[in-house]
């Protein structure tokens, strides 16, 4: 005879799975609108550094200001994930999100455009750790890495809009009309969430049951952050996926324009096959991840080979960057391919903690990571700046040799503290993952 459920325990445990449509996929649309606001300004970057005379580091702080708020966002964004769900906070974050993108829209001024980056990255700050939270609570361990990695490969297609599909509406609507368009966009997702997505699995108490105190709430932040497995993956974890925002979100495009010498379709076409990398990394290193994991494989293992991959990437492009377009474009989407392991390694991560802080979790890696993207993109600035500019108005290609080097050093720590931290025990969590 079998010992009973836990029946408080039992809907986390081993939820019905729903229709990926009725869940998962609106909150992918949200992470669509958020890719496409990272991407553009790739784009659109050197049209706004000659409107309102930004020098690179300028630009790079522009860019920032978009990661700046999504990062100081993400813990409490986490905690209202846990505690009101993925449908209550996601429908008020989409329309923060529209007011942002209509006020970068109207800006006449560089600050105002700061400004409304700054908004949009409130609005769009939960959109991953949104679909984490959802599948969590819906569906098998295994199956998490595969069922977000299939709405971040949806999302990844926001990127891949603000490619060539960008570069063609400009000259008809403008970089203004292209952050309206996003607007409107941002209003039409908040009523779709609303409308599908479910409070809940069925069974599940009423969240306000499941409350503690804030304070308590507040307090495992703490423990998450001091967690052996936190401490000893997240290094690797934030860096992978940083890198691939830091360069798809400013440096790839002025890097094709003045080390690759591509012109402005050409540009857009390299970046338009990284957001393809990208989606296909997100789908196809996740399914591969859950797979290996339920044949008992360590969750990182996806992750752990995408980081070699990366670094041997960035040493290719700053010590021996190809002449040929086809080649620089080879290289810039296997650079995506093998950098989208976030669903995996996140996932990964979370394994070591109970469900009900998946929200917590996923954010905290989140805002690591955005962290680490602001000082990088103001870095890379930083770097291109201590050189002349060109006389075309462009960097010395001798900058981002450096910039690359320095991100790929930084990777190579990374994989140096995987193996000498120590790993989690027992006494760790409740977690049961490896790694």
């Amino acid at each position: 005879m079998t010992a009973p459920r836990d029946p408080a325990r039992a809907p986390l445990a081993a939820p019905p799975e729903p229709p990926f449509a009725g869940t998962i996929l609106p909150l992918a649309a949200l992470n669509l609108l958020n890719q496409a606001s990272r991407a553009l300004v790739a784009v659109i970057g050197p049209l706004l550094a000659l409107e309102f005379g930004l020098s690179a580091t300028e630009l790079g702080m522009l860019a920032a200001a978009f990661f700046a708020s999504y990062a100081l966002t993400q813990l409490p964004v986490g905690l209202a994930l846990d505690l009101y769900g993925s449908r209550r906070v996601q429908t008020v974050l989409a329309l923060v999100a529209g007011a942002g993108f209509a006020l970068s829209a109207v800006a006449e001024a560089a600050w105002l455009l700061a400004a409304g980056r700054f908004v949009t990255g409130i609005g769009v700050a939960a959109g991953f750790m949104a679909m984490i939270k959802t599948a969590t609570e819906w569906y098998p361990r295994h199956r998490i890495a595969a069922v977000t990695g299939t709405g971040v490969f949806i999302g990844a297609a926001g990127g891949m809009l603000a490619t060539l599909p960008a570069q063609w509406l400009l000259p008809h609507v403008g970089w203004r009309g292209l952050f309206a368009l996003l607007a409107a966009a941002g209003i039409a997702v908040a009523v779709w969430i609303r409308l599908v997505v479910p409070e809940a699995p069925p069974g599940a108490p009423p969240r306000r049951q499941r409350r503690r105190r804030l304070g308590v709430e507040v307090a495992e932040f703490g423990r998450i952050f001091t967690h052996r497995a936190f401490v000893r993956l997240v290094p690797a974890v934030v860096l992978m996926t940083g890198l691939t925002f830091t360069y798809q979100g400013l440096w790839a495009g002025p890097w094709l324009r003045d080390v690759g010498g591509l012109d402005d379709q050409a540009r857009a076409g390299v970046l338009f096959c990284f957001a393809l990398g990208l989606m296909a990394g997100s789908l196809l290193n996740s399914r591969l991840a859950s797979a290996l994991q339920r044949r008992g494989a360590d969750p990182m293992l996806v992750p752990y080979a995408g980081l070699a991959a990366m670094i041997a990437v960035q040493l290719v492009l700053a010590l021996a960057p190809p002449a040929d377009p086809l080649l620089l474009t080879l290289l810039w989407t296997a650079f995506a391919y093998v950098s989208a392991t976030g669903p995996a390694s996140f996932a990964a991560v979370g394994h070591h903690f109970p469900p009900d802080l998946s929200g917590r979790v996923a954010t905290a890696i989140n805002a690591t990571m955005l962290v680490l993207v602001f000082a990088l993109q103001w870095a890379i600035g930083a770097i291109l700046d201590l050189w002349p500019r060109t006389a075309a108005g462009g960097w010395d290609p001798a900058g981002y040799a450096w910039a690359l080097l320095m991100t790929a050093a930084l990777q190579a720590a990374s994989a140096l503290w995987l193996a000498v931290a120590p790993r989690p025990g027992p006494a760790d969590g409740a977690g049961s993952g490896t790694g």
